[in-house]
């Protein structure tokens, strides 16, 4: 299975930084699946944000739960991201990963988010 994430490079501050990752090589709705979003501040380490499950469940970080949406469309295969009031303390580089029995073992390449007016 093969992740590419994919959205703009650049947000304003208060906006809605939104992003896609496409799979490849397997399907989004396969069970035992976790399908999840995570991001690296400049300097910082890894930080998990979300996860949509097979069954269309999610679970959230509880510091981003009230700005983070994560969702998924099968005819399409890929999942998406949506964090609100961003600020420049969400300048990062945004990861999606496939999550199988507590194991992410498949990620995309990463990409880079500035939010700046």
């Amino acid at each position: 299975v093969q992740l590419q994430e994919s959205g703009p490079g650049l947000v304003k501050p208060s906006q809605t930084l939104s992003l896609t990752c496409t799979v490849s090589g397997g399907s989004i709705s396969t069970n035992y699946y976790y399908w999840n979003w995570s991001r690296q501040p400049p300097g910082k380490g890894l930080e998990w944000i979300g996860y949509i499950a097979n069954s269309r469940s999610t679970y959230y970080s509880p510091s981003l739960k009230s700005r983070t949406s994560i969702s998924w469309d099968t005819s399409n295969n890929h999942f998406s991201l949506q964090l609100s009031s961003v600020t420049p303390e969400d300048t990062a580089v945004y990861y999606c990963a496939k999550e199988l029995l507590g194991v992410a073992d498949s990620w995309g390449q990463g990409t880079q988010v500035t939010v700046s007016s």
